[in-house]
């Protein structure tokens, strides 16, 4: 590895010391561990065959790559070791039950942003957990006592609470191992960067289309400051970024056929992000009200997302409802 002028060893606990092990936390601790083979073959793109190649199609309809099947049996395997009673994957149409008197369930997204596959973009991963019940997944998202993501750029990094803050752990390839290298992230409530897919904003709601305008006007507007953009085209590197830097994600629901509801799923990826959101001080709402009080139709809802800085959000919940 290069080494900067200013580096030195190794800093921050090692994830497996701080998580304990047992309750919500020794799943995490099991999501943790399965991570860096998954990692790794993200690294190797082509090298071993395509990872890009359809394979199947998934409950929307959208193609299945051989990545996101191998991460889904991947992480299956792992949360079947760790004892998980039931798992919602976006990869299975039915929920998958594990072990009948497992104590949790597990809502996941095993592979986060896969039409970059193959790319170098951001890609992640997506979960949440539940104590397991009778009602299952069909629950608000306030039953979910812990959630986390990966996310896999120039670093291998794992977000999670488990309802004390936000922390990140940053994979040590020297140590084989995750350290903490962030703890009690806190949102900023006003947000100077924004994320949405500008190409979409002749369908959205006209409230929504102004606060765009007056947001793109910046200093000369009547929002009187200047606005960066950004837009990843995957969820959890938005997230990520939105953590550490602060800022805002949309993905409203507009006119275009099926899109009426969004195009993100309610359970095992806005959930999580809420969850997660929430912990850090910020807001996440479908335009209504927060994610968490959603009560999910069934397994594979769609959900518009809006989340980040609390006073971005609440402009953009105004505009929607003015």
């Amino acid at each position: 590895m290069l080494r900067l002028p200013t580096d030195g060893p190794a800093t921050g606990p090692l994830l497996d010391d701080v998580l304990a092990r047992e309750g919500a936390a020794a799943i995490v601790a099991a999501i943790a561990r399965a991570l860096p083979p998954l990692a790794a073959r993200l690294a190797a793109g082509r090298l071993h065959g395509d990872p890009e190649a359809i394979v199947g199609t998934n409950d929307s309809g959208d193609r299945q790559k051989a990545l996101d099947v191998a991460a889904h049996d991947h992480m299956i395997a792992a949360l079947r070791a760790a004892g998980v009673r039931q798992v919602l994957s976006e990869e299975a149409l039915d929920i998958i039950l594990l072990n009948d008197g497992g104590a949790f369930d597990v809502a996941i997204d095993p592979i986060d942003g896969s039409g970059s596959i193959g790319i170098g973009a951001p890609l992640g991963m997506l979960f949440s957990i539940l104590p397991a019940d009778p009602q299952g997944f069909q629950r608000t998202g306030r039953a979910v006592v812990a959630a986390g993501y990966a996310s896999f750029g120039h670093s291998v990094d794992f977000g999670w609470s488990t309802g004390a803050g936000v922390h990140v752990a940053t994979w040590d390839a020297e140590a084989h191992a995750f350290r903490v290298s962030r703890q009690n992230l806190r949102l900023k409530p006003q947000a100077s960067t924004i994320a949405y897919n500008a190409s979409n904003e002749r369908h959205w709601a006209p409230g929504l289309q102004a606060w765009a305008r007056d947001l793109r006007a910046g200093r000369d507007g009547p929002r009187g400051r200047d606005f960066n953009m950004r837009w990843l085209a995957a969820a959890v590197g938005e997230l990520h970024r939105i953590l550490l830097k602060g800022g805002a994600f949309l993905y409203p629901a507009d006119a275009r056929p099926g899109y009426g509801d969004g195009r993100l799923r309610l359970i095992y990826e806005c959930v999580p992000i809420a969850f997660l959101i929430e912990q850090a001080g910020g807001r996440a709402t479908d335009g209504h009200g927060p994610i968490l009080d959603r009560v999910p139709r069934g397994p594979h809802d769609f959900t518009p997302l809006f989340f980040g800085a609390s006073e971005e959000i609440d402009a953009l919940q105004a505009a929607l409802q003015g």
